[in-house]
């Protein structure tokens, strides 16, 4: 019996899915693009053009070794499924998947254990080498770059190691087919072949740098960009971002506004460390967390026998930020005494601490937060209208997540690399679709449900794997690759019909017998119709005579229902 395909036994044309109305393709949880070739090419001359062949190549190689690590990490999901060899044959079945040419493994001498590679690989049907002879001709020069890229990536991301392709013959050169040629990286002699590749350095850019790079290129000043914890870019945010660095060097008390988990303490830690305070100390009080009989004891202090228990002088947050920032969040969960007491401090900068009655002068920047609505609090009686108007000197709305969703992804990678490490992981990234369920979202817990979701999938990522969505949202995904599939002579089909054939063919593998299966079909029918052969038969999509009749030579007379129910 011939053995069954990879594509076939790794079942790999579920994975690609074409939903049209949506205007995606997708290759499992990677987007996908289909392109004409020419256009592709023509991009691929200007880049020769406009940057020169040495800079051309480079690029390429380096979009193919992208390409390839992508599609070693959908291989690598299949370990367990079949020998670990013909996973790793999944690399050339994928890349001609996807149209970009006919791959076959020549001879591979592999070590498992110390991830060693060296092969040769011919190659079919090269667009690269197309789109070459279309708009060069015949070369001096092999030029399938990208493929040897992609074929880099592949087994690079696969061994763990990095191995480098090379193109030895090349049909642009006059030869019958490409052929590449694959060793490990110190294994290549040749300085001037590596300069083309992905140099060791390279391998690991920092998410920092790429978006350095970004900005740069973008035209604009280093000093634009939020230093610190704050990351953004999207117009809501640079909004705020905005008024709230007018506010930096200035003593002014500043009331930042927003839901909850919108980031505010990050917001005013950014404020105290871009200030003239910023070698002050900055303290933080949730005054939602602190018991009504105590919030005054904790904020202006307490003197020794002011109260039973009270067996020692302590200074309060007040005294503590002397200089620097005093940042008191949840401000509208305050009760009304201390109301009393904050707007004297900001009235005189003064303290009085519990039990005393000797005032001290404290130098202190007040920054306040609430997502409470504080005008409708003062209609109700619940805050002191002349302390609203006090704090909100200089009042900065945070936008909620959802508005600023243009920076999700720039967060979760930021956040990736804040929690990888704590958890000794190395991250792939984000998959295009994970992406796209963080984006769908809604977030009602904002930023920091953001960092929780996360920090969550970090914990559940296989280490040097991607998060994917089951990562970020076990159990009910907020996005699924729907769409249609491809059927086993190429034609993209319906994906339930798709679905039911896939039920076919697993019947159909092991000693298949229709009778014992058809037998059991109708028991369920019967059974589901509670013994009724009008609706049981209706189930089936046959008349009730057909069911009768069949029942009766299938199970037999003394097992058919009697009559309906």
């Amino acid at each position: 019996m011939a053995e069954q395909p990879l594509v076939e036994r790794f079942n790999l044309r579920s994975r690609l899915r074409f939903n049209i109305e949506s205007g995606q393709i997708w290759l499992d949880e990677n987007r996908m693009l289909l392109m004409h070739a020419k256009a592709f090419g023509a991009l691929r001359q200007e880049l020769f053009e406009s940057l020169g062949p040495k800079r051309a190549k480079g690029l390429l190689f380096r979009m193919g070794f992208a390409a390839g690590q992508h599609d070693a990490d959908l291989a690598q999901k299949l370990y367990g499924e079949g020998d670990i060899y013909d996973v790793f044959k999944i690399g050339p079945e994928l890349h001609a998947f996807e149209g970009l040419v006919r791959s076959t493994i020549i001879e591979a001498k592999i070590d498992w254990e110390k991830g060693s590679f060296f092969g040769t690989v011919n190659c079919d049907n090269s667009w690269e080498a197309e789109s070459h002879l279309q708009l060069f001709g015949v070369s001096d020069e092999t030029a399938c770059w990208n493929l040897a890229g992609y074929a880099s990536g592949y087994v690079t991301r696969f061994f763990k190691r990095v191995i480098i392709f090379r193109e030895t013959q090349c049909v642009c050169c006059g030869a019958s087919s490409c052929m590449l040629e694959g060793r490990p990286l110190e294994a290549w002699d040749d300085k001037a072949f590596l300069e083309y590749c992905l140099p060791p350095e390279d391998k690991e850019t920092s998410f920092e740098q790429l978006q350095d790079e970004l900005w740069q290129l973008r035209g604009r000043q280093r000093e634009q960009r939020p230093a610190g914890k704050l990351v953004g870019s999207s117009p809501a945010f640079s909004a705020s971002f905005s008024l709230l660095s007018k506010a930096a060097n200035s003593p002014i008390t500043v009331l930042l506004l927003g839901e909850t988990g919108v980031g505010k303490e990050v917001f005013a830690q950014w404020l105290h460390e871009n200030s003239d305070r910023a070698d002050k100390p900055f303290v933080a009080v949730n005054c939602a967390a602190i018991p009504n009989d105590l919030i005054e004891s904790e904020l202006f202090g307490v003197q020794k026998g002011a109260y039973t228990g009270a067996q020692t002088s302590r200074p309060g947050r007040f005294e503590r930020a002397d200089g620097g920032t005093l940042f008191l969040d949840e401000l509208g969960e305050l009760s009304s005494a201390a109301q009393v007491k904050l707007l004297r401090v900001l009235q005189t900068g003064e303290v009085e601490r519990l039990g005393d009655d000797k005032l001290r002068k404290v130098n202190v920047r007040l920054v306040a937060a609430t997502n409470v609505n504080l005008q409708q609090a003062i209609a109700d009686g619940r805050f002191r209208a002349d302390l609203y108007y006090r704090l909100a000197t200089y009042p900065l709305e945070i936008p909620p997540l959802r508005k600023r969703k243009s920076d999700i992804p720039v967060l979760a990678s930021v956040l990736t690399e804040k929690y990888a490490p704590l958890y000794h992981k190395t991250i792939q990234g984000i998959s295009d679709l994970a992406m796209q369920g963080l984006m769908a979202y809604d977030w009602p817990g904002n930023v920091r449900e953001l960092e929780n979701l996360v920090e969550r999938a970090v914990l559940l990522v296989p280490s040097g794997g991607q998060i994917e969505v089951e990562h970020l949202f076990p159990g009910v995904a907020p996005v699924t690759a729907l769409g249609a599939v491809i059927d086993r002579e190429g034609r993209v089909g319906n994906a339930d019909e798709a679905k039911k054939d896939r039920l076919y063919e697993t019947l159909l593998e092991d000693g298949f017998d229709l009778q014992v299966h058809e037998a059991r079909l109708l028991q369920l029918a019967v059974a589901r119709a509670h013994g009724n052969l009008t609706h049981a038969a209706r189930l089936l999509g046959i008349t009730r005579r057909q069911l009768a009749y069949r029942v009766k030579q299938t199970l037999g007379a003394d097992q058919a229902p009697p009559h309906d129910a």
